[in-house]
């Protein structure tokens, strides 16, 4: 027809617009027609919809600094308000990528088999450079090597009372020390009527300072790769199991619930344990426990008849986020004989090749290491009782200049490093401190000097030390205490490490592929009208 139209038949086509989508959708498989007269059906709307969805997602992957959202512009609704699809802004990355740093300090001290008073302040050698966010430290010879604690039963109350003072130099400011925490032990042991043993004693403790947690040994894959986090109890929801805990056991999080912390201060101890003299104990802040997770611990003797416990190692490995570590303590075979240090080397070797974690992880694809060289940051500190192959004369010599480089030119545990026969691949910061044994008792002169017999007599050496294996840490200070409790001086260094802290990983695929698995009418942009191209 030619005929022009009137301003009433207008206005009835633009009604007659208006009503033709509420009818399609109401009305479903039924064809209706356009003004111009073209068919749709509903199918036709829904397939062009996607389409035009598809070709906007693909312009935006390929120029990802356009912002533009899919509706040009215009008002949307609050659901596609919310579908802004963020991560088509930048360019696509396999997860989300973070890397955090952590100070990690480590100590070692060999005791001599004396155990701990009250009056034995840690506080200056465990605040090194400030507070760290982790704390390894470890002891050998917290009790006497004698045959009674190395074949008969080991003596933990010198553990309880290392525990004690641990938690007191991290937890309680100097001016506002109660020694109530260590006193307790000595009217324990000498009470006939106590509640306590002195084995039960060590349980009880180390359960205080713990994250109570019934599910040890527990895999937090899911909980790491979802970004989920623990609830921390508050102080006054803390209740007592009454449980006690066996020393083979460590103390890790379930991502099924909550954990507490029972001495409520800033650092709690999340692992412990005792093979005869050595003994591992690893503090933690308390904020990072809810990211700890397969914790476990294993031990390996070295000592009289090449497997009891006078000699060995107890180790220990976790995971801080999506990081592994391991913490491998060591008391190796003592001697300055000449060949004592193959003997060492051999004890390194069957530690490496001995030493198996238990698997706990039930991720099908997780690769949660079993050895100590499958973690990705592992350090190793203890007395490794590696010497300086010098005769005490020649020794005491370089000693009295402080020349140092000519002492560690005989050292042999750098001598067997660099001819690849121990720790190859490994990594030890530079030594700038005098020779850690042997020194006379409550003295700081070395025990060569005070005594006449050239049999009891040891030259000098660096038998505590402290080395590292795997990337990703640093070393930021490499020192030793002066505290003459021991006839050996406590070595110390702090780390610098980095850790995985993202999302990515088997788990967060569901949340990385933004089209996939979203039903079309949550992405169909509602406030379009059917006629705009």
């Amino acid at each position: 027809m030619t005929k022009s139209r009137t301003a009433d038949d207008s206005v009835k086509d633009d009604k007659n617009k208006k009503s033709i989508l509420p009818r399609i959708f109401r009305r479903k498989g039924k064809n209706k027609r356009g003004p111009d007269g073209d068919i749709f059906a509903e199918k036709d709307i829904l397939f062009d919809l996607e389409s035009r969805y598809r070709s906007k997602r693909g312009l935006a992957e390929a120029y990802p600094v356009i912002k533009k959202s899919f509706s040009g512009g215009r008002n949307r609704s609050s659901r596609v308000g919310r579908l802004n699809l963020s991560v088509l802004e930048r360019p696509r990355r396999k997860g989300f990528d973070r890397v955090q740093e952590y100070r990690i300090f480590v100590g070692t001290w060999n005791v001599a088999g004396k155990s701990p008073n009250i009056g034995l302040d840690l506080q200056d050698f465990l605040q090194v450079g400030g507070y760290s966010d982790i704390y390894v430290l470890g002891f050998q010879e917290i009790v006497p090597l004698n045959a009674g604690n190395v074949l008969v039963m080991e003596d933990n109350e010198p553990a309880a009372k290392w525990l004690a003072l641990i938690s007191q130099a991290l937890n309680e400011p100097r001016d506002e020390v109660d020694d109530s925490n260590v006193s307790v032990y000595y009217k324990e042991s000498r009470s006939t009527s106590g509640l306590f043993s002195q084995k039960s004693s060590f349980k009880v403790l180390s359960k205080n300072y713990s994250v109570d947690n019934p599910l040890v040994k527990t895999c937090n894959c899911e909980v790491e790769a979802c970004g989920v986090r623990r609830r921390t109890r508050k102080p006054g929801e803390f209740v007592d199991s009454g449980g006690s805990a066996s020393d083979e056991e460590c103390y890790s999080m379930s991502h099924h619930g909550s954990y507490e912390v029972r001495n409520n201060g800033k650092y709690c101890l999340i692992a412990s344990k005792q093979m005869v003299g050595i003994f591992l104990a690893v503090w933690v802040r308390s904020e990072l426990v809810q990211h700890i997770g397969h914790l476990r611990m294993a031990s390996v003797g070295r000592g009289i008849m090449g497997c009891l416990g006078n000699k060995g190692c107890i180790a220990m490995s976790m995971s801080l986020h999506r990081t592994t570590f391991c913490f491998v303590c060591s008391h190796l075979t003592s001697g300055e004989k000449e060949g004592d240090e193959l003997k060492r080397n051999a004890d390194v070797a069957e530690i490496l090749k001995s030493t198996q974690f238990p698997t706990i992880c039930k991720t099908p694809d997780s690769q949660i290491p079993e050895k100590i060289l499958d973690h990705d940051r592992v350090i190793w500190l203890g007395d490794l009782n590696y010497r300086i192959s010098l005769s005490y004369h020649d020794a005491r010599t370089f000693l009295e200049v402080n020349d140092w480089d000519a002492l560690l030119d005989k050292d042999q545990l750098m001598t067997e490093r660099e001819a690849g026969r121990v720790f190859d691949g490994w990594k030890e910061g530079k030594i700038f401190f005098a020779p850690t044994y042997k020194y006379w008792h409550n003295s700081d002169a070395y025990a060569g000097e005070m005594t006449k017999s050239k049999r009891k007599r040891r030259t000098p050496a660096w038998c505590d030390r402290i080395l590292w294996y795997g990337n990703g840490i640093e070393q930021l200070q490499y020192i030793r205490g002066e505290s003459r409790f021991s006839d050996h001086r406590p070595v110390c260094a702090v780390f610098k490490a980095r850790v995985d802290n993202s999302n990515s990983g088997r788990h967060r695929k569901r949340y990385s592929s933004v089209g996939a698995g979203i039903p079309l009418d949550e992405i169909m942009p509602q406030r379009h009208s059917f006629y705009e191209y």
